[in-house]
């Protein structure tokens, strides 16, 4: 601590050798005291005995010595560091979602002139150059990566910004070196009327601009009827409904009962009256304060988000004497308005069995969410648990009886049944290619066989196409040859898959991978397929085509998050030719970690936005 604080205070010239006594005060007139070690000195009219005692009673090391000599010198601005500058700040404006024009801003421009004087700020023309070119360079990495992928999956979504215009956005999941990896391909904006076709149209140009339109696997989306036709009808791809939209659907047709509508209404008025009043605000932080060790606010149900009347019943039974309390004082509520607001014990006792029902709900939707597992195989898992989570269970009350039914027969009607025709699905051959459920205990003996029957299907499909390429070539192209192909995965693996292959290789892999034992449920399969690639030459290929198909959407929806900060008030006049290239460059980079997804959103591009912002 010596030397830190003679830091301040190291040996001056004479024009400032004041800067000794940041070490010294003064007694009086003739006497100074070291305020490091305490020592008092006589003083006259001279400094020199100060600095002769600290130099010689606390030394500065060379190198603080330096690095304090360096700091006070002005550092002069030579056109590499001005380049770095300019980076940096370029950077700054795409990763700190800031709008071009706060490179004009006179705060900003007066803290540049304090740091660096002599640095020009650059204009926001020129800094949209500068992003335009960062986005092509990333954009061009990106599309090197996309061109190694043999195959992928894509998930899309539609929304709507402040601007009211229509937005479609497509993401692309795959494997490299067996680390998963997702990039955002494009955020659209799409004027037309949202019809199949159109839906088609713009997916299929998404997948030709990236040259990923004979890589795709499958196509995630939610249960519009539209998009469903757009992606199997229309693209022929694989079409799968978003497992976390499908959930939802269900859970508000449970909602939809009209015991419990009326309990979920009486509840989010009783708080809303919470959230409006400030005297029964505070009364209840009063009595929390005296009921409760934490004081929580009261939460709200909001209509788009149903696992909001999850956390609204839970923090409303964990305050409901706060409440009663402050509903009962005559100072604070209107006996007409406490009776309104009242909720009956019925009621209360509705909310205490729906709650662990809803957790179990909510759960599975944070999970789904979270990607802490991408793979759609999570589908069959997922909808067999929430099932069984939803039978009657003994001595319920007949409304909560009835809400898990509902849920339990939307969920069933909107997922594909278990059969040996779905058993062709890319759920049920992902679950097969996943070594923690190849065994495929949660479905039949028919349905196992039927999965791998397609499996050997897939695979001797394969190697036809490779014998019959350059036939087939000469006499068509294009969407029809594809058709026409055993299977439309076989065409992502190439001529020379299975050279030096032999015709029972595909058989004896598939009999050696379902022989050995599974692994535990909390391993990695991306891990594990690394690790065997070489043992299942063939059948690691296919794993690398299902396994990245995403059970949800979310991707694809997460954008809007991202997106919400790019077009919103302070940008309304943002054209929606940007807007793609304001959302694409958090998704060009990809963090891994255990084969597992996750999304940079601290690398938002922004580009091509001149004179765009207010």
């Amino acid at each position: 601590c010596e030397n830190l604080a003679f830091k301040s205070t190291e040996y001056m010239s004479a024009h400032n050798r004041s800067k000794v006594w940041g070490s010294f005060s003064k007694i009086d007139d003739k006497v100074v005291r070291c305020k490091l070690c305490g020592k008092d000195y006589a003083f006259h009219t001279s400094t020199s005995g100060m600095l002769a005692h600290l130099e010689k009673k606390h030394p500065m090391p060379s190198s603080l010595k330096q690095s304090s000599m360096d700091a006070f010198r002005v550092r002069k601005l030579d056109s590499s560091r001005a380049e770095k500058i300019t980076g940096l700040m370029t950077s700054m404006v795409a990763k700190d979602v800031l709008p071009v024009s706060f490179v004009e801003g006179v705060g900003f421009r007066e803290l540049m002139a304090f740091l660096e004087p002599d640095y020009q700020v650059p204009c926001r023309k020129t800094t949209t150059v500068r992003l335009e070119k960062m986005y092509e360079d990333k954009a061009a990495s990106l599309r090197e990566s996309l061109c190694a992928a043999e195959h992928l999956a894509i998930t899309t979504d539609a929304w709507t910004a402040l601007t009211t215009e229509s937005y479609v956005t497509v993401t692309a999941h795959y494997f490299e070196d067996w680390k998963m990896k997702t990039a955002l391909l494009q955020t659209r904006a799409m004027p037309e009327r949202h019809t199949a076709e159109n839906l088609a149209n713009v997916l299929g140009a998404a997948a030709e601009d990236w040259g990923i339109a004979d890589k795709i696997v499958a196509c995630v989306h939610d249960n519009a009827t539209n998009v469903t036709v757009a992606t199997s009808r229309h693209l022929e791809w694989e079409s799968h409904r978003c497992f976390a939209h499908t959930l939802q659907l269900a859970v508000n047709d449970g909602f939809k009962l009209n015991s419990i509508a009326n309990v979920v209404g009486g509840a989010s008025r009783l708080v809303s009256h919470f959230h409006h009043s400030t005297v029964a605000s505070e009364a209840l932080k009063k009595k929390q304060a005296i009921q409760l060790k934490e004081p929580h606010r009261l939460i709200q149900y909001v209509k788009t988000r149903w696992n909001s009347i999850h956390d609204m019943f839970e923090r409303l039974l964990e305050q409901r004497w706060t409440i009663a309390a402050v509903l009962s004082d005559r100072e604070v509520t209107k006996l007409s308005d406490a009776r309104t607001l009242d909720l009956t014990d019925a009621n209360w006792h509705t909310m205490e069995e729906l709650l662990p029902v809803l957790r179990a709900l909510k759960s599975a939707t944070t999970a789904l969410c979270s990607e802490k597992e991408v793979s759609v195989i999570i589908l069959l898992k997922y909808n067999g648990f929430l099932v069984r989570h939803l039978q009657r269970d003994e001595g319920e009350s007949p409304r909560v009886s009835e809400f898990k039914r509902r849920v339990s027969d939307s969920l069933t009607s909107r997922m594909e049944p278990e059969n040996t025709g779905t058993a062709k699905k890319a759920a049920f051959i992902a679950s097969f290619l996943d070594p923690r459920h190849k065994h495929l205990k949660f479905t039949t003996k028919e349905v196992k066989e039927a999965v791998q029957e397609k499996v050997r299907d897939l695979l001797s499909g394969l190697r036809a196409v490779s014998g019959d390429s350059a036939r087939v070539d000469d006499d068509e192209s294009g969407p029809a040859k594809r058709a026409k192909q055993v299977d439309a995965m076989v065409s992502f693996f190439g001529e020379d898959y299975f050279k030096g292959d032999t015709v029972t290789s595909d058989h004896s892999e598939i009999e050696r991978y379902t022989n050995e034992e599974g692994i535990s449920p909390s391993q990695d399969p991306a891990l594990w397929w690394s690790l065997n690639e070489s043992r299942f030459k063939n059948l690691s290929r296919l794993a690398k085509a299902y396994l990245c198909i995403p059970a949800t959407s979310v991707p694809a929806e997460r954008v809007f998050s991202a997106a919400g900060l790019v077009v919103n008030r302070l940008r309304s006049r943002l054209l929606p030719k940007h807007v793609d290239m304001l959302l694409l460059r958090p998704f060009l980079w990809f963090k891994k970690k255990m084969g597992t997804l996750f999304f940079d959103f601290n690398c938002c591009l922004f580009s091509r936005v001149i004179n765009m912002f207010i």
